[in-house]
Order: C-alpha cells, then sequence, then structure tokens
C-alpha cells in the first residue's frame, strides 16, 4: 500500500495515495462509525479549489483528496517524485467500495443524482454485487435546502444503518456536502460524481487507452460539449498554465485560509 502523505498543486493539498491504502482507510472508518470526508479529483476538481479561495479551504480540510485525473498524478509525480504508477478513478475506487462493503457486510447509502438513476444503479451494484447490503437511496433536489431539510436527510442517511455513503451531487456540489456534514454524517462520505452514471449504465466511459493517456476529458468533451466544454478547454488550459509556473518554481500557490462563513446546503 502507498500513502506517502498530502502535496500541494497549486494550493490544493492533494494524497499521493493508491487504491488499497484509500480502501483500507474508508472501510476501517466505516468499521469504527468515523467520520471521514473523501473526494476523487480530476483537473476541473482542482481547479474549482484553486479559483475560488472557500472551495480550496474545504477541499484541504476533508480528509482525504485523491488524484483522480492522471494530469493530477502526473503532477505529483513531477513536482514531488512521488512515483505513482496509477491514479484513484472515482468510479473504480467505487467499485472496490463496494466489493469490501460486502465482503465485510457494510450497508452502503447511495445519494444525489435523479431517481432513473440510482434506481438503475442500484440494480447493476446489486447484481454486481450480490452480498452488498444498500440501505437506502436519495435523489439530488438540485437545490439549496434549509438546514431543516438538511437535518432530515443526514437523519435520514444515520437511520438507515448505512456505514457509507457515496456522493454523486456533482462538482463542486458534492465536495461541499462531504465538509459540511463531516461532524453530522458521522460516517465515511466519498465524492464521486459520474460514477453514478457510469455504473447505471447511462454514460459511457472513456476506452482504456484514452484514460490511461489523460485523454478521458477529450472522451467527454466529444460526448457532452454543451455542458462540458468550460470545464475542460478553460480549466485545463489554466492548470497547465499553473502547474508550468510551480513547476518552473515562477509561482508559490500558497493553502487558503478563507474559511465558508455560511454553509451552502447544497442538494
Amino acid at each position: 500500500m502507498i500513502n506517502l502523505g498530502r502535496f500541494n498543486i497549486l494550493g490544493i493539498q492533494v494524497n499521493a495515495i493508491d487504491y488499497d491504502s484509500t480502501v483500507t482507510q474508508i472501510i476501517c472508518a466505516a468499521q469504527q462509525h468515523s467520520p471521514f470526508s473523501v473526494s476523487a479529483l480530476a483537473v476541473h476538481g482542482v481547479m474549482t479549489g484553486v479559483l475560488d479561495a472557500e472551495h480550496g479551504y474545504r477541499l484541504n480540510h476533508l480528509d482525504l483528496v485523491v488524484p483522480d485525473g492522471q494530469p493530477v498524478r502526473w503532477a505529483l509525480n513531477g513536482l514531488y517524485q512521488t512515483g505513482l504508477g496509477d491514479r484513484v478513478y472515482g468510479p473504480t475506487l467505487m467499485l472496490r467500495l463496494c466489493d469490501r462493503a460486502a465482503q465485510t457486510k457494510l450497508p452502503i447509502y447511495l445519494y444525489g443524482s435523479r431517481p432513473e438513476v440510482l434506481e438503475a444503479l442500484q440494480n447493476r451494484l446489486q447484481k454486481k454485487f450480490p452480498a452488498l447490503v444498500i440501505a437506502g437511496t436519495k435523489p439530488s433536489q438540485f437545490r439549496q435546502i434549509s438546514d431543516v431539510e438538511q437535518d432530515t436527510v443526514l437523519k435520514s442517511i444515520r437511520d438507515s444503518g448505512a456505514r457509507i455513503v457515496f456522493v454523486g451531487l456533482g462538482c463542486p456540489r458534492q465536495e461541499i456536502w462531504a465538509y459540511e456534514v463531516r461532524d453530522r454524517l458521522g460516517i465515511p462520505a466519498i465524492a464521486v460524481g459520474a460514477a453514478f452514471d457510469f455504473h447505471a449504465g447511462l454514460l459511457p466511459q472513456a476506452p482504456t487507452w484514452m484514460q490511461r493517456s489523460g485523454l478521458e476529458w477529450l472522451f467527454r468533451l466529444i460526448q457532452e460539449p454543451k455542458r462540458l466544454w468550460q470545464r475542460y478547454l478553460v480549466f485545463n488550459s489554466l492548470y497547465v498554465l499553473g502547474f508550468t509556473l510551480q513547476y518552473l518554481r515562477l509561482k508559490a500557490f500558497q493553502p487558503s485560509t478563507t474559511a465558508p462563513e455560511q454553509p451552502c446546503n447544497y442538494s
């Protein structure tokens, strides 16, 4: 297992870690019924924190931020010689966690996305992992909710008996949720984004060769150009520029100290 600690990429602290160590830490927290907030960040996720100081603070206060995208892994290797041989891809991490949860009889909860996605996702996960216990599901309301509504959501998750929550609210809402509810939720919350659509069979994944080459963004851009053009064309360019400046030591990116003043209460 590899877990070398956290390293600064454009001011965002990313863990140099592998799948085995990530899964082990999450399962351990689930077994101990401990709060544990996790996000798998690709370039877009990193840049949401770079461009928003409050969100950068949130990301840096999650328990684990794993390198979901190949360019994030490459940055860890290039800047800090971490020698990571693979990324920790959110959709793959979700499947590995479901496998371990089934083996250890830890119920999971699926929070976010649309009702039809959750239904398909639940059916496919249970076919793939027959011993997996899905304690409950709840779709996103796609809006900010009140404190009372948020408390109701958290109570329903706790009362379900779930020990791991997979969060598919989309970036950056899912990371905001994982940060804001961490202590009140009291169990691991794993932000996995598009993994819900992928594993529900509603969104195709890039071919393996494109994933390994760091071209998954291009595949997804071709699939959804109107929705994703800014995310990939603008944010990718800014990421490359920022990495170059950091690599050449022309700019020091300091982690944000600007804590959010009010909760967002996204759902």
